[in-house]
């Protein structure tokens, strides 16, 4: 009774492991992580930072301006969870067909669906890492452009949204709680497999990542932590699509095995 697989609870961790993508890409709570704007009145500006201010030119009046008026960044931390976390809900999903379809139709396509979606996730953490990389370096060089980089900073990255963040956060840790339980119950032999528990503390990991990295500096500077924290998620990511590509490779190569031997 121990061991019998209780499905319900798979597909639960399933339909959590879905949910958990949806918020992260801001399908299911869209406009929570949107930052506000910032009024320069509110911050301790340094000195010449200050005098800038209180002395623009009417052109750089106007740049500020329509920089005030456009939409802040949401960050890239989360959303860059969700690369990590499809590859939990590609590994639950697999489980979850493999109660309907029977294991030697999975076993032939299985290492072919790996592949494809182990690139898919692989080119697109490339990607991330590159946008979060140069958004970094970009926020860092008009930090340090004193006086008025510093201002363009403050107006369209110092307004990081750090209390909708940390709402949702939150949820996703409590999801990722939902996860864990729903798989220890649907089976206890799931304890057994190192990668299953490796892969659901990796999205725990993650979580945790941003949470700390959020909260180690004033809002201000919120959204180059922030930057840091995509960077590092999305390593994460990309070092278990290595898993799964080799993974992949491998069972390829078993069937084309099989297939040779059979014929």
């Amino acid at each position: 009774m121990m061991n019998r697989l209780r499905t319900p609870l798979l597909f639960l961790a399933i339909l959590l492991s879905f949910l958990v993508l949806l918020i992260e890409t801001g399908t299911a709570l869209p406009g929570v992580l949107q930052g506000t704007s910032l009024s320069l009145t509110t911050l301790q500006l340094p000195v010449q930072v200050s005098a800038t201010a209180n002395h623009l030119t009417s052109d750089q009046q106007q740049i500020l301006d329509q920089l005030n008026r456009q939409n802040r960044p949401p960050g890239l931390s989360i959303p860059d969870l969700a690369l990590l976390d499809s590859i939990q809900f590609f590994t639950l999903a697999l489980m979850g067909v493999a109660v309907f379809v029977p294991a030697r139709i999975q076993g032939k396509v299985q290492g072919v669906v790996t592949l494809i979606f182990a690139l898919t996730i692989l080119t697109t953490a490339i990607r991330q890492i590159l946008v979060a990389l140069a958004r970094l370096i970009l926020m860092i060089a008009l930090l340090l452009s004193i006086p008025f980089g510093t201002l363009i900073y403050l107006i369209v990255y110092g307004s990081f949204n750090r209390g909708g963040a940390d709402a949702v956060l939150g949820i996703l840790m409590l999801l990722e709680f939902g996860i864990a339980f729903s798989l220890l119950f649907a089976q206890q032999r799931f304890l057994e497999s190192k990668g299953l528990i490796v892969l659901v503390l990796s999205s725990f990991l993650g979580v945790i990542v941003i949470n700390i990295l959020l909260g180690l500096v004033p809002r201000i500077l919120a959204s180059i932590t922030d930057a840091i924290a995509a960077i590092v998620v999305s390593i994460i990511a990309v070092i278990w699509v290595i898993v799964l590509f080799i993974g992949a490779l491998i069972s390829i190569i078993r069937v084309l095995r099989l297939v040779r031997k059979s014929s």
